[in-house]
């Protein structure tokens, strides 16, 4: 098993695992291969990833909290269960508006 993963065969609460820390973001790994990753942050407000890109699909849900996700310069601003799609290869960041947690899912194409 991977000790940087969450374990398998255990309940778990994503709002559970990963703690705000003043000023700061919290990230953990919940499961991470060559195909994708899934990772559970924390964002304490006004904390957040600057303006980039990424070769992959990612989907942001929002576990708790409030931000502002910005894709290709169009801002949206997400709550406690809604979700968005962050398209590959086109820049997007991460604002937190509020103190927030989120579920991130990147999805890797295969290598050809």
């Amino acid at each position: 098993m991977n000790t940087n993963e969450f374990p398998k065969g255990k309940q778990f609460c994503f709002t559970n695992e990963v703690e705000y820390a003043s000023g700061g973001i919290v990230s953990k790994n919940v499961l991470k291969r060559p195909t994708g990753n899934i990772s559970v942050f924390a964002f304490d407000k006004g904390e957040g990833l600057s303006e980039h890109t990424a070769p992959f699909d990612a989907m942001v849900q929002v576990l708790e909290g409030k931000s502002k996700i910005t894709i290709g310069g169009e801002p949206y601003d997400l709550e406690s269960g809604e979700s968005i799609i962050m398209p590959a290869n086109i820049t997007h960041a991460v604002y937190a508006t509020e103190r927030f947690k989120m579920l991130l899912t990147m999805i890797k194409e295969p290598s050809i």
